[in-house]
């Protein structure tokens, strides 16, 4: 008993030595977990980008081009976006965010432990990677900052990442960077974006329904889109919904009345396809100064020339004057057809589907059914019927009176031009067949006084042909270069009513006898200048010519702004000379501009993504001729609209003048003609220089074009007159008024 009774006081001794040996090999292994938590902790920081960075953090963002009234015509991008302010993003379009992505965004501080416990929970039970724990904060940091794979490394430095930003940020500071950064699907980053892609319009004016589709697109922008899976966006946008429900943002009433709402899309329309041609020579431009980065990522804001209402109606006319041409020419019946290429007529899809057509638009469609009733089309998501009615001018190419039959004509499989004439319900469409085979045109309008280019037409296909026929294609311009000849024979002392005599002559060149003729093979004898040129007469334009040499008649067109190299020849005078036609265009404004040359411009201002000026273009100004004869030369001018080759713009209420211009075989067909305040030039032909066909003169071929053109581009406005003729011997004082304009040092046969 006493040797038990000795040793109790060391058990109690040596249990307490026990608890001190627990406590501290408890302490040592919690400093341990501490120690190797910081060094974890240390080892996932030590590449972490520095936050600094999101604080000059700047977004790619779209390059945007306006019309001279602020209207966008084009955009050049990386990536489609458009950065927008807090309070750019409506309320509801917040709540529904917030609700499916992150209810807790106004309440933590970047991470949400318990998500991150139960997400971890269920991937541990799952087998699974970590997920589904982000916060918008954690979000933004991967989106910004970090891969996108998901690795417990990755996601520790998320977190990490959230919380400094939390830290450094507001929440409407982090809410902004989130929803201008987030890709929502089809090129689109950001809501705004988003919200003018798919429904053309700001996001401020989102409905409740459009603000929980576009909030349900983050988790799978391709899986939910509601273009090419619209099930899947619905079902999606409905748990949006009771998401807000669940969290009081809406009422049961509005959100029943939001699920019963089918998807209305409004596609965002390519801005680049008004002006393609005219946007693609911006884009070289600002390459070659700014560098393609600058161009595609940097957010410019450029301000151009352009007026969108009159590049509509240019592009219009052009392709309504060609459509006109061909059906003068009749059927070719050259198609394509998709089953002889081994294609199916339901897989067939045609590179103008890519945009939604418009009425009076012109378009590319399949043939998919053929009987001698009817041929069924299709293009893109339209279908129309063509009777045999609307076969019938084809009659005319196939050389018979007999009302041509449609399986004659047309075959399933063909792809056929169209033009869209009206739309019905369920997608029906009315339209007129028409015919492609390859005539090609362009069209140039520039404001006299400040050497703006107000519309362009490259061409009638950008899809088909990125060639610019209005800068590019250097075309001979016919007796659209007799202008040229006049100024020089009244710029030395001649008067339109001097006389000159039209009949057969024979010129003696280095190359050896030459003997010209007129285009109709006739003589008029003595006739006046103004008769001479109002009517093209071709003999008197050589003989004037060559009177005052044609080397003076070549550098008086290259006052006019005329660069191409010019061969000094005599048949030059007729328009042997090949010129673009901006330059021919813009040669002819120097008329009504009372003799003074302002150089075209594309851009008027350029500025930066903080909207400091980059540039501002002003034209080149210079004299190319004096007053007196600019308006002396405008009222000949004025004479081929009133009486001569270009009568049939005599009609118009308006004064106009300006020359047609038809060269040998009927290659090229001009018109440049001008109001007192704007000049536009037509050309058309085909692209390897072939025949339009007999009597395919400048006044049938592209006058009609200018006419329809000019009728719209001048209604409603006030014409304003010529500048009278002074009498001879009279001074005239010339004014340039215009505040942005800076001063800088015909028929061939």
């Amino acid at each position: 008993m006493k040797l038990a009774f000795e040793h109790l006081p060391t058990v109690e001794i040596g249990g307490r030595k026990l608890v001190g040996l627990v406590v501290f090999g408890l302490l040592v292994l919690l400093a341990a977990a501490v120690g190797a938590a910081s060094g974890l902790l240390l080892v996932y920081s030590t590449d972490l980008p520095q936050i600094e960075e999101l604080e000059r953090y700047r977004p790619s963002s779209v390059t945007e081009l306006y019309d001279g009234q602020g209207r966008v015509i084009g955009t050049f991008a990386l990536q489609r976006r458009v950065i927008a302010s807090y309070d750019d993003y409506p309320q509801v379009l917040r709540n529904a965010l917030v609700s499916i992505e992150d209810k807790d965004f106004y309440r933590h501080s970047g991470i949400n432990i318990w998500r991150i416990v139960g997400a971890a929970y269920r991937d541990i039970e799952s087998g699974g990677k970590v997920q589904g724990a982000s916060t918008l904060t954690m979000q933004l940091a991967r989106n910004l900052f970090l891969s996108p794979d998901r690795s417990f490394y990755r996601k520790v430095q998320e977190a990490l990442l959230a919380i400094q930003i939390e830290r450094r940020f507001t929440k409407p500071q982090i809410f902004t960077l989130y929803a201008n950064q987030i890709f929502l699907g089809h090129g689109a980053y950001g809501y705004e974006a988003a919200s003018e892609y798919y429904f053309s319009k700001p996001a401020k004016q989102l409905k409740l329904e459009e603000a929980a589709l576009l909030a349900g697109l983050p988790k799978a922008p391709q899986f939910y889109s509601p273009i090419t899976h619209p099930d899947r966006a619905i079902k999606r946008r409905n748990l949006v919904l009771n998401a807000m429900l669940e969290d009081g943002k809406i009422t049961a009433a509005q959100a029943a009345d939001a699920k019963s709402k089918p998807i209305l899309l409004n596609l965002q329309k390519d801005p680049n396809s008004l002006a393609p041609h005219y946007v693609e020579e911006i884009r070289r431009y600002l390459e070659a100064k700014y560098g393609s980065d600058q161009v595609h990522a940097g957010g410019l804001r450029v301000y151009t020339s352009l007026d969108m209402d009159l590049q509509k109606s240019a592009r219009q006319a052009l392709l309504d004057g060609l459509a006109a041409y061909e059906r003068r020419h009749g059927w070719h019946g050259t198609l394509v057809n998709v089953i002889a290429e081994g294609q199916k007529l339901e897989k067939y899809e045609d590179p103008d589907w890519d945009e939604e057509p418009e009425v009076n638009g012109y378009t590319h469609a399949l043939v998919t059914q053929v009987s001698p009733a009817a041929a069924e089309i299709r293009f893109g998501q339209h279908t129309a019927m063509l009777s045999p009615a609307d076969v019938a001018w084809t009659s005319t190419a196939l050389k018979t009176k007999l009302k041509p039959k449609l399986p004659d004509i047309l075959h399933p499989g063909d792809v056929v031009y169209i033009k869209v004439l009206a739309f019905d319900a369920g997608g029906k469409a009315r339209v007129s067949l028409e015919e492609d085979s390859g005539a090609e045109g362009a069209l140039v309008a520039i404001d006299n006084a400040t050497g703006e280019i107000k519309a362009m037409v490259g061409g009638r296909d950008f899809n088909l042909s990125k060639f610019n026929r209005a800068t590019q294609a250097l075309r001979q311009v016919g007796s659209s270069f007799k202008p040229y000849v006049y100024t020089a024979v009244i710029d030395q002392g001649g008067s339109p009513d001097d006389t000159i005599v039209d009949a057969p002559v024979t010129f003696q060149t280095a190359s050896g006898p030459y003997s010209p003729h007129n285009y109709d093979d006739k003589f008029e004898g003595t006739i006046t200048l103004r008769r001479a040129l109002a009517q093209s007469r071709n003999i008197p334009a050589l003989k004037l010519a060559d009177r005052v040499g044609i080397k003076t008649v070549i550098e008086y067109a290259h006052r006019f702004g005329i660069t191409a190299n010019i061969p000094a020849y005599l048949p030059v005078a007729l328009g042997s000379a090949e010129i673009t036609p901006i330059e021919q265009t813009s040669a002819f404004s120097v008329f009504p501009n009372d003799g003074v040359r302002v150089a075209p411009r594309y851009i008027t201002k350029v500025t930066d993504y903080e909207g400091r000026i980059l540039e501002e273009d002003y034209s080149d100004i210079k004299d190319a001729v004096s007053s007196r004869t600019a308006r002396i030369l405008t009222s000949m001018l004025r004479e081929v609209v009133l009486h001569g080759t270009a009568v049939a713009a005599a009609k118009m209420p308006y004064p106009l003048a300006g020359k047609t211009g038809t060269t040998n075989d009927f290659t090229d067909a001009w018109f440049v003609g001008f109001s007192p305040s704007l000049t536009c030039g037509v050309w058309i032909g085909y692209d390897e220089k072939k025949s339009l066909g007999e009597k395919e003169t400048g006044g049938h071929a592209a006058l009609p074009i200018w006419i329809q053109f000019m009728t719209v581009a001048l209604a409603g406005k006030d014409p304003g007159e010529f500048q009278p003729v002074p009498a001879q011997g009279t001074a005239v004082a010339r004014k340039v008024d215009t505040p942005d304009v800076a001063p800088g040092d015909g028929e061939l046969h």
